[in-house]
């Protein structure tokens, strides 16, 4: 749910969250929030817009599921959708979900994740129900909403979780057809792990004097992360790969591919020479990415091979190694795709490898 706390600062106790939150929150074994926590949680509660940026891995769904809860909790609701959270992946839909889930055992809100790739009927019977919080995904979202299985007459706060990778996934058209649809009169959160300026032209839209909070530098990779780079000709990457995968700290490797084509035919070819592996990537069901994710997660495969979309929402607190594979397009790709490991303040090694074509947006990484 959340990185180990800082071990100065605030008490969760001590930002004014209800009781049955706070229960919740010790269950889990938290006693002080992470400094995006404990800058942001008093920033939603007091229902003003905001804008959070920290690095991957330091607790920002926690950041906004908290004080969200909180906020419902204050009166009943009547069935209608009272939050949104709006997510670029499945899996990070299922994330949010998943914190509330884990933190609301005391407390009696409903919330459902609502993406594609699997059977409308489940979600269509909860929206039946009545739901509090929506986690979901552009496109399956709006097949409700013009099904008229939703609407946002009682709507209060909106969220824009990882809203770099939204625009990076060419969401925009629907991101904007969705806030088309919400009451002008609501709270609105943004939360991102990098902050492009791109995307503070898009937040000025439809924010309303946002607070900002800024942890760690913008585009920085996680603290922790020791990064290394190895120049190898494209075509012995792979036999490069497999040298070091056989290495005995190399137990829980993340490897990211430019491209689906590319991640199938790795897959392929460590399973084929004795690594336990998985690939993930969006032309999986979403069953096959949530069971890979769970082998992955339980020690039971050792390398899980991804894209860059895919691996969004991949909250696990134990991997050992990144491996490039391909270099990324950009320095924020760069920078998420690094934070998976050196999660919850802990150590982890990132490994690029390097061919001759990828060296100048390796400069430009090195020199953001």
């Amino acid at each position: 749910m959340n990185p180990p706390e800082a071990a100065e600062g605030p008490l969760f106790a001590d930002l004014g969250l209800h009781p049955d939150l706070l229960r919740g929150i010790h269950d889990l074994g938290f006693i002080r929030p992470t400094p995006i926590q404990a800058q942001a949680i008093p920033a939603v509660l007091s229902g003003r817009d905001v804008i959070g940026c920290a690095q991957t891995g330091t607790g920002k769904t926690a950041a906004f599921v908290l004080p969200i809860l909180h906020r419902l909790m204050q009166k009943p609701g009547n069935g209608h959708v009272r939050a949104l959270v709006l997510a670029p992946t499945r899996e990070l839909a299922l994330q949010s979900m998943e914190h509330l889930r884990d933190l609301s055992k005391h407390v009696s809100l409903k919330g459902l994740a609502v993406f594609g790739g699997v059977p409308m009927d489940p979600q269509i019977r909860a929206l039946a129900r009545g739901i509090d919080i929506i986690s979901a995904t552009p496109g399956r979202l709006l097949d409700h909403i013009y099904s008229g299985r939703i609407d946002f007459v009682d709507l209060e706060t909106f969220v824009l979780d990882e809203v770099d990778r939204m625009l990076d996934m060419g969401f925009l058209p629907d991101i904007q057809r969705i806030l088309s649809m919400l009451p002008p009169k609501r709270q609105n959160l943004v939360f991102s792990a990098t902050l492009p300026e791109e995307i503070e032209a898009l937040t000025t839209k439809f924010l309303h004097d946002p607070i900002k909070i800024q942890v760690g530098q913008r585009s920085a990779a996680a603290i922790g992360v020791r990064q290394v780079l190895f120049p190898v000709a494209r075509s012995r990457k792979t036999e490069l790969l497999v040298t070091l995968l056989k290495r005995a700290e190399m137990d829980t490797v993340l490897v990211f591919t430019r491209t689906k084509i590319a991640a199938d035919k790795l897959g392929h070819t460590l399973h084929a020479k004795g690594f336990k592996s998985a690939v993930i990537h969006g032309d999986r069901s979403q069953g096959q990415r949530l069971h890979a994710l769970e082998q992955f997660r339980n020690g039971r495969i050792q390398v899980l091979v991804a894209t860059d979309i895919a691996a969004r929402g991949i909250d696990i607190s134990d991997i050992s190694h990144v491996v490039n594979y391909d270099v990324p397009n950009t320095p924020e790709d760069y920078v998420h795709r690094i934070g998976r490991t050196a999660r919850a303040a802990a150590t982890g090694d990132a490994i690029t490898l390097v061919d001759s074509e990828e060296e100048g947006v390796v400069s430009e990484i090195e020199r953001s």
